[in-house]
């Protein structure tokens, strides 16, 4: 199955679930940082975060797990993931299911610094519609989380 990866910005990218072998075309690619945003209990232990941060490291790459459901997308998992992409020395792919969860957690921090309708349509652009995500963006960009 090929990778899927689909840039948001410049410095971040989104992806369904990889492979431990798509770690090296990664690194050359141009990406420095990978973001785990799946449970392992969604994946065989083939796929799970020790597996890829093994094949990561061999690919001289930065691995993160933040791994994050609908239920547990809280203002401290936004900031995390903002903070893991804040430092990272290049750009980041987080994968999860389908890039979904990637997508939602990167918009739901973005609205800071983004209109809302951007960030929807940032996310539209690489195939995600957030449309119903957007009262609690609209809310999100209120309040300053």
């Amino acid at each position: 199955m090929p990778m899927d990866i689909r840039p948001l910005t410049p410095r971040y990218a989104v992806s369904p679930q990889i492979d431990p072998q798509d770690l090296t075309a990664i690194a050359e690619a141009g990406f420095t940082t990978v973001i785990c945003n799946r449970p392992d209990a969604e994946v065989p232990p083939s796929h799970q975060a020790a597996a890829i941060a093994a094949a990561a490291q061999e690919a001289g790459l930065t691995f993160e797990v933040l791994e994050i459901t609908h239920q547990s997308m809280t203002p401290d998992a936004v900031a995390r993931q903002r903070d893991m992409i804040a430092q990272s020395d290049g750009p980041v792919l987080a994968y999860c299911a389908s890039g979904t969860r990637c997508s939602v957690i990167w918009a739901l921090g973005a609205v800071g610094e983004m209109p809302v309708d951007d960030v929807i349509e940032t996310a539209r652009r690489a195939g995600y519609t957030l449309d119903n995500l957007r009262p609690t963006l609209e809310q999100a960009a209120k309040h300053g989380t």
